[in-house]
């Protein structure tokens, strides 16, 4: 960025003039105005000494806006966050740096950075002569407990003149976004799926280093167990032949997140809907952490990551980048105005059986119908549900409430009511020994994998 006026035809030219001028502080307003003042008494009283003065006085903040407009300073500026990616109610760092490119050295400088007031007040920096070719580095600290993207910039800088006269603002063009992600809790690795980690519900195969597995054999390659000849085809081909070993399959999760607007009440990071997303997020991650390949899908239909995919299988960074992309889409979810939850069960009954992990707001009697078919359609079937009795000051007993919950039970669905202020943790051990009581006997010790 170049601190000046840039080069240009004779009208841009006038433009930044006035502008410049529209930058002279009270300072130089005052002495303008009193030098103008002093000029036009001196030219009644006849006084040539206080004309004199006058006119000292008005041309001095002139001179400094001149002086000021003509002056080129080229400094160069950048931002740096650390981390770009933050949990609500975590602090980022935002380094600044302003290189000077020129070979005159700055002024005094005034620093300053356009920040969201929900991550805190906006910073400025007063930074002293910067010689050539020198640079300077601060930084400031943003935090907000409230999850989404937030733009920081353009970075502002502003010039002044020695006598404080004029001061201008320019502005760099660049900017960066803050993404404020939900926060997460560690779960305990307890077991709500009847299959080991790595296999059973999930319908996908893992892939191999060159792709699907295939039964047919191929050719030996150096480093292959020789265990694994297939003699028949190493006959058959006059070569030697290696039998292909069968990949285990992935276990595929689906977290599902129920956003209508009608499903919630009340607003702000303590409300039911906050805890919802809080929730989905930390289920997501912590079933990736566990080896599942995972999926968010909301009550529009829509599935992160990709058009109604299975999730992202294969290596720990394909599975970072999976949860980077969920993560970075709850960070801005917002509540839909859509009536039920039909389309998520459409992409449910298109996709292979797994484990599904749903967080719900309140269900009338058509939802909670819906929700039930959804356990036709997986392998096994956890609800929290935030029921807004609990989330409210009444509290009122609602039959019609807790005869859903029971419907939703006798589906197969594992049911447990989540209060505010509520610890997924705790939930999530009451959800295994639920349903471990509900398991039909010797169900629990089929596998001994764990979620």
């Amino acid at each position: 960025m170049t601190a000046g006026s840039p080069a240009g035809d004779e009208d841009e030219d006038r433009g930044g003039l006035r502008s410049a001028l529209g930058g002279l502080t009270t300072r130089g307003r005052s002495f303008l105005a009193a030098g103008v003042a002093a000029a036009v008494c001196a030219v009644v009283l006849g006084q040539s000494d206080l004309l004199r003065v006058g006119l000292l006085l008005a041309v001095l903040p002139l001179i400094c806006v001149a002086v000021l407009y003509r002056t080129r300073h080229r400094v160069a500026g950048s931002r740096r966050l650390s981390p770009s990616r933050v949990p609500a109610g975590s602090e980022a760092r935002v380094h600044l740096r302003l290189d000077n490119v020129s070979r005159l050295p700055t002024g005094l400088l005034m620093l300053q950075d356009h920040v969201p007031y929900v991550l805190g007040p906006r910073p400025r920096f007063v930074l002293d002569r910067v010689e050539p070719g020198g640079r300077r580095e601060v930084s400031y600290r943003v935090r907000s407990d409230l999850r989404g993207r937030y733009p920081l910039g353009p970075l502002q800088l502003r010039l002044n003149d020695p006598f404080g006269m004029c001061e201008l603002t320019r502005s760099f063009s660049s900017a960066d976004t803050l993404t404020v992600i939900p926060r997460t809790e560690p779960l305990p690795p307890v077991r709500l799926s009847g299959d080991a980690t790595g296999y059973g519900d999930g319908r996908q195969r893992t892939l191999a280093l060159a792709g699907d597995d295939d039964v047919i054999p191929r050719t030996y390659r150096h480093g292959d167990d020789l265990r694994r000849v297939h003699w028949r085809s190493t006959a058959r081909y006059g070569e030697l032949m290696v039998r292909r070993e069968e990949q285990p399959q992935r276990a595929g999760c689906t977290v599902l997140l129920d956003t209508r607007r009608s499903a919630y009440r009340g607003a702000g990071p303590d409300s039911a809907f906050e805890w919802a997303v809080s929730g989905a997020a930390s289920a997501l991650v912590h079933m990736l952490e566990r080896g599942f390949s995972v999926r968010l899908l909301t009550d529009t239909g829509t599935s992160v990551p990709g058009d109604g995919g299975d999730g992202l299988v294969g290596s720990p960074q394909e599975s970072a980048e999976s949860a980077g992309m969920m993560l970075d889409a709850l960070a801005v979810v917002d509540h839909s105005d859509g009536p039920g939850l039909s389309r998520a069960y459409d992409v449910l009954r298109g996709s292979g059986e797994g484990l599904l992990v749903a967080f719900f707001g309140d269900l009338d009697e058509e939802q909670a119908a819906v929700a039930a078919r959804m356990r036709q359609r997986c392998g096994s079937a956890v609800a929290f549900v935030t029921d807004s009795r609990l989330w409210t000051a009444s509290g009122a007993v609602d039959d019609a409430v807790d005869s859903r919950l029971r419907g939703l039970r006798e589906a197969g669905w594992t049911v447990v009511p989540a209060g505010p202020g509520a610890a997924l943790p705790e939930l999530w051990r009451q959800a295994a020994r639920e349903r471990a009581d509900s398991a039909p006997a010797g169900a629990t010790g089929l596998s001994g994998g764990w979620s």
